[in-house]
């Protein structure tokens, strides 16, 4: 089992910068492939990016692609999201959670753990 605590959400205006931080508890997080996702109030949760267990490959939606990187750190537990050129549209709680599908990974029900999220707003 794996637990997942994101930090580093906040305000910032367009065109600014945040990192987010996911710290995974346990012995396995080099074992998952990992994902952020974000929701919006009203939407549904959707697919932000995924890295692969040792970080060689990654993968992005349209809507954040150049804008948004995905890196991982397994000694220290914790798969970061930089996201720069922030756009009010960007503005959502943001979840990491570790992958079980091993072949569909864009849908929430593709992953089994999950973080409580982390509140990223853009301003205009």
């Amino acid at each position: 089992q794996v637990q997942l605590v994101e930090s580093g959400g906040g305000l910032v205006q367009a065109g600014g910068s945040l990192r987010l931080s996911c710290a995974a508890s346990g012995r396995t997080f080099s074992s998952y492939d990992m994902g952020w996702f974000r929701q919006a109030p009203g939407k549904e949760r959707e697919f932000v990016a995924l890295i692969s267990r040792s970080g060689g490959n990654t993968y992005y939606a349209d809507s954040v692609k150049g804008r948004f990187t995905i890196s991982r750190d397994n000694a220290k537990n914790t798969v970061y999201l930089q996201m720069n050129s922030l756009k009010p549209e960007d503005t959502a709680v943001y979840y990491c959670a570790a992958r079980s599908n091993p072949v569909l990974f864009t849908r929430p029900r593709d992953y089994a753990y999950w973080g409580q999220g982390t509140q990223v707003t853009v301003s205009s």
